[in-house]
This record gives structure tokens, sequence and C-alpha cells, in this order.
């Protein structure tokens, strides 16, 4: 193994160490209770107490999140992909989208489960891909609308359809700023879901192990809910990292 493959894996795993060594001395330096501030050195006892919850609620949580991001990625994609490359369309829709991402999703999950009354399941993906979807959206029509003119004069020159031209260079080039929004994507989509699990709850997902955790005053069951999802959270990170090698590993800036 490479020693650059090797400076990735090591890193991040010393810098959680050290994150979690700091923590730990500050809870012991201030002498905070375990009702006031859990320390990692009680979050192992609380993930073995209610380990088989933790199993089924990270479940429910993740399943509900990768779907909600699934449907972003299509949505925000057909949706860039008409703003990037319709300037009437992208004058059209971009107010419009700003302004809906600019409500607080707190205040929507309320509305929409006021709206579909017992879809519990149907209003967590929902909030999650209406949480989500807006970086996607962005960065497709940004890297459609910003393609080098000169291209499209050369291959319409050499007789290249609207298609081709679309399909070879345009969409490759928004594969770098797609990713990228994916990555920011990924965690929002997390967050819709917590989201919709502690205010408007159904007894699944880690956001109502949570509450479970905030009513019984259990505050390591609270914390290691709070590790469980940044946990989930850069699993999918990796994943989308893998998928950027695979797909637009041509565009990383490489060591010279």
């Amino acid at each position: 193994m490479s020693t650059n493959r090797w400076q990735k894996i090591v890193t991040p795993i010393i810098a959680l160490l050290i994150f979690a060594a700091v923590w730990e001395f500050w809870v012991w330096y201030m002498g905070w209770p375990t009702y006031v501030m859990a320390a990692p050195s009680d979050l192992g006892p609380a993930f073995w107490r209610f380990r088989y919850l933790f199993l089924e609620n990270s479940w429910q949580t993740l399943w509900r999140t990768v779907v909600g991001l699934g449907l972003s990625v299509v949505v925000g994609t057909l949706l860039g992909m008409i703003m990037g490359l319709s300037r009437i369309m992208n004058d059209a829709l971009y107010p419009l989208l700003v302004g809906f991402n600019a409500i607080p999703k707190a205040t929507v999950v309320p509305v929409v489960a006021l709206l579909f009354i017992g879809q519990h399941d149907f209003n967590t993906v929902l909030v999650a891909f209406m949480i989500s979807f807006f970086p996607i959206t962005v960065s497709v029509a940004i890297g459609l609308s910003t393609l080098e003119p000169e291209y499209r004069d050369i291959l319409r020159s050499l007789g290249a359809s609207r298609f081709t031209i679309f399909w070879k260079i345009a969409l490759p080039k928004t594969l770098p700023e797609f990713f990228g929004a994916l990555k920011v994507a990924a965690t929002l989509a997390f967050i819709g879901t917590n989201l919709v699990e502690i205010i408007s709850p159904h007894g699944r997902g880690l956001g109502s192990l949570f509450e479970t955790g905030r009513i019984a005053s259990n505050y390591p069951l609270m914390f290691a809910v709070l590790i469980a999802l940044a946990i989930l959270g850069i699993i999918i990170y990796y994943i989308v990292i893998v998928l950027e090698k695979i797909f637009a590993g041509w565009a990383e800036r490489r060591p010279t």
C-alpha cells in the first residue's frame, strides 16, 4: 500500500483519537457529571446496553436517509439540467429554489406531518429529500451553464448534435461539482431524517432513540446516539468518495 493511501487511512483515525482524548480530558477537568456532559468513556457502556436498539434504529434512519438522498440525486440532477441548459428556466426557478431552501425545515416538518398523517416513512423520506436536493441542483446547473462556448462551436462545426455535446462534454464536466455537492447533500439528508424522528416522533430511528434518552435524562445514551449519527454520516461520505474516484477520478489533482 502506498504512503499516500496509508496517510488517508491513518490521519483521520489519529484525528478522531485526539478529539476523543480532548473531549475526555475536558469533561474530567470541568468535573461535569454524566447528567451535564457525557465523556467518551461513558459511551461504550451505553452502546453495549442498548446495542439491539442501536442496530434496529440505525437501520431505520439509514434506509430512509438513503432513499431521500437518492430522490434528491434524481430530482436535483433533472432540475439542474433544466436550469443549466435553459437561461429562461434558470431565471424562473432559481428564486423559487432559493426561497424554498431559506425556509427552516424544522417548521416544515409539522406541516408535512399534518398533510400526510400516519405516513411516517413517507414523511421522513420527503423531508430528507427536501433538505438535500438544493446543493445538487445548483451544482449541476452551474456546471452546465459554464460550459465554454468554444467547445460547442467546434463540436457543432464538426457535425455533433446538441445531445452529443451534452453527453460527451457537458455532463462529464459537471461530475466534480456534482460529487462535491453530493457530499454536502448526504449530511443534509441525515439532518432531515432526524428532524422528523425528533419533531414528529413515531418510535423508529435514531432521533426517536435520542428523544427516549432525553426524556429519561440518560445523557450517555443521548451522546451515544449523536456519535452513531456521526458514524453513519462518515460511512455515507466515504461511499460518495469511492463513487467519485470511480466516475470522476480524472478530475483529482495529483501532486507533481
